[in-house]
């Protein structure tokens, strides 16, 4: 048996206290990069106020910040699966730090944007590591290891919400940035510290269900990018991703801009003003969903889940469109979206490695991953269709309407499609190498 901090020898099977204080060590790195997503709203009215710079071109930053959050995950994981993701995350630490420190002496939109770039550069660094790691740590159970990392992300701001408005409010945004970010940064390497790859036998193979296949063959990234149904779990992604990421990056502009930002709600025994509560609950329900429904694709299928979250979340944001207006059913139908969004950050990785292995799990998730920063570029149109509008309504009905059509393509294409992909390998792999079966390597 191993102990927590040891990482055994090749073709030694770790004990699984081993393979959950490695997730542990994740999920609290992710918990220090979700203030750099989740707590941005919170900056974007005194920035605006400070500077008087328009709200849409303010929110380029944060586009550019998902970004490059994303589209250089590829690259990052490439040096995860060559090299271990220890120093990675020591890097991805420091530009998290480097980045809010640039925020808080930005003086112009261009130095906002320079420090969200590096910022994002960090957190791609951090995020796509983690959840591949978490994914090779468990082909057993991929959802749920994949839900747990990410909960960390998606959670992690919660108990923060209210410490960053108080200080915003009280120092002003700069010493929340700088103060945050340096925080923030010093744990990230800290744990980093104790982040192992598995060895080859040092976990179980990939768990056989008739609810998940999964393949025994590992493609190479090259290989993913040429295959089609690749390119259409990219466009689910997108397509859910950009409906959350708008409320995400807008929550606290669409209740100002619904005159109800700063009235007070009372839910289960608890009163705060609307942008707080909604701001607190979508948190605590945005990593709540992710290893809940990777919990669930475990049991009933990737493709089901799917259908059921995404079309929960079009649901929701089409009522929000139609109560949005009242502090009440704001608070709660914002927690409904995000508690059907956030899952997203669970089944596209799991899913992606069920389906093209996982030696190249971190750099194959991380292609798919991009698909966010694909999303993100729509944030910033939906606040020029809303200042053309004078209303949020409908940039509301288009993320409703995208949702539902993932839904729907979910289970009538991708669930089919997946399993004639994963049959084929399966046959490939039995012709070239019919003495080959087992453990795929780590």
């Amino acid at each position: 048996m191993t102990t927590a901090l040891e990482a055994g020898e090749p073709g030694q099977r770790v004990s699984d206290a081993y393979r959950w204080t490695q997730l542990l060590v994740g999920v609290i790195c992710m918990v220090m990069i979700a203030n750099l997503q989740y707590g941005w709203t919170f900056f974007v009215p005194d920035i605006q106020q400070k500077f008087g710079w328009d709200r849409a071109a303010i929110q380029w930053a944060f586009t550019l910040f998902v970004l490059f959050e994303t589209w250089l995950v590829p690259i990052e994981g490439w040096f995860v699966d060559q090299y271990g993701p220890r120093l990675v995350v020591i890097f991805g630490g420091l530009l998290c730090g480097a980045g809010w420190l640039l925020n808080g002496y930005a003086r112009s939109l261009n130095m906002l944007y320079v420090g969200q770039i590096i910022a994002g550069i960090g957190a791609g660094a951090v995020y796509g590591t983690c959840v591949a790691n978490a994914l090779k740590w468990f082909p057993d159970k991929r959802g749920l290891a994949a839900g747990i990392t990410a909960a960390g992300f998606g959670a992690g701001s919660a108990l923060t919400v209210a410490p960053i408005q108080s200080m915003i409010a009280n120092s002003g945004y700069q010493a929340a940035f700088i103060n945050f970010g340096i925080g923030q940064a010093v744990i990230i390497c800290a744990m980093a510290v104790f982040l192992l790859a598995p060895k080859r036998g040092q976990v179980p193979p990939p768990a056989s269900s008739t609810a998940n296949v999964q393949s025994r063959r590992d493609y190479a990234p090259g290989e993913v990018l040429r295959q089609p149904i690749f390119w259409l779990m990219y466009a689910m992604f997108v397509a859910v991703g950009a409906g959350g990421l708008m409320i995400t990056a807008n929550l606290k502009p669409i209740a100002t801009d619904l005159h109800i930002d700063t009235i007070s709600v009372t839910m289960v025994g608890l009163t705060m003003t609307t942008v707080t509560f909604a701001a607190t609950l979508d948190r605590i329900l945005n990593g709540l969903t992710r290893p809940f429904f990777g919990w669930v694709s475990d049991k009933i299928g990737r493709e089901h889940t799917m259908f059921i979250a995404f079309g929960l979340e079009g649901l929701g944001i089409f009522l929000l469109y139609l109560w949005g207006s009242d502090p009440f059913w704001f608070v709660l139908l914002s927690g409904c979206v995000f508690f059907a969004w956030g899952e997203i950050y669970s089944l596209f990785p799991a899913t992606c490695t069920d389906t093209f292995g996982s030696k190249f799990a971190a750099t194959n998730a991380g292609l798919l991953y991009t698909a966010k920063g694909t999303a993100a570029l729509l944030v910033p149109l939906a606040n020029y269709l809303q200042e053309a509008e004078h209303s949020w309504d409908g940039v509301f009905l288009i993320a409703a309407g995208a949702n539902i059509a993932a839904s729907l393509l979910a289970i009538l294409v991708l669930k089919p499609w997946r399993r004639s992909v994963v049959a084929r390998a399966q046959r490939e792999t039995q012709v070239v190498a019919p003495s080959h079966h087992g453990v795929p390597a780590e």
